[in-house]
């Protein structure tokens, strides 16, 4: 198998640790994988902010880029339902629009083959235990689109579950949007601001001292607001917590 690691625009400026993380745990469980160098941004922020001509071009060269692996694997849940989601309904855009169907037949292959971390080790690597060791108690935040565009269910859970060492603990109003939204935060700052603060009391309220979901953008955001709240909680991304063993344990 042929994978490869689409690591975002938001991990590779800020977050390159989780993709690091991401190599070092499938490598572990036998996985050869490449990271396309040419790789760019998938469009995702282009679309959802009504530049849905502008997206096309990037996600053509996405579909370039990553067309020829068997599997391609994201520590995000936003960007692959970008493209398990939205790159369809491009196509079919394009199509209505009178531009024929090659954006459709182009951007087709990649759709059913781009996985999110937890759907690639669940469902086709078939493991929960990937062999990791976290000594801390951890409360777990689905994220919007891994939760709704994805449906990734209780893969992320099944897989806490299974760390040595590591306490899961429920988070209450678990399945409520942290604020984050990609511009939602930015043209609504206040009301992001306030949901943020919600998430942040909800996992302060748990007695964990991670709090772990499976995408880095909302974890940015809550953060965020961890730091301005000075909570007693700290962010940390689901790829991380596996990747950690006794002998390389992560901090």
């Amino acid at each position: 198998m042929r994978v490869a690691l689409f690591l975002t625009c938001v991990n590779d400026t800020l977050y390159p640790d989780t993709g690091r993380a991401v190599v070092k745990l499938l490598t572990r469980l036998g996985v050869d994988v490449d990271f396309p160098a040419a790789q760019t941004c998938c469009g995702q922020a282009h679309y959802n902010t009504g530049y849905r001509h502008e997206a096309e071009p990037l996600a053509r060269h996405f579909a370039d880029v990553f067309g020829e692996y068997d599997a391609i694997v994201t520590p995000s849940g936003s960007c692959g339902a970008m493209v398990r989601e939205l790159y369809p309904r491009m196509g079919e855009r394009a199509r209505a629009e009178g531009r024929g169907d090659s954006l459709a037949a182009t951007l087709a292959p990649v759709v059913p083959k781009t996985y999110e971390l937890s759907e690639f080790l669940v469902d086709v690597l078939g493991v929960t235990d990937v062999g990791a060791y976290y000594p801390h108690t951890v409360t777990y935040h689905p994220t919007c689109h891994g939760l709704r565009s994805l449906g990734l269910g209780d893969r992320p859970r099944r897989l806490l579950g299974a760390v040595k060492g590591l306490e899961l603990v429920e988070l209450p109003g678990a399945e409520e949007c942290c604020g984050f939204g990609g511009t939602f935060a930015v043209k609504n700052a206040d009301v992001s601001a306030a949901m943020g603060a919600d998430k942040v009391r909800n996992a302060e309220s748990t007695g964990a001292e991670v709090l772990c979901a499976a995408d880095n953008s909302c974890l940015m955001h809550i953060g965020g607001t961890m730091t301005r709240l000075r909570a007693g909680i700290r962010p940390v991304h689901l790829a991380e917590i596996l990747a950690s063993t006794e002998e390389e344990p992560a901090v």
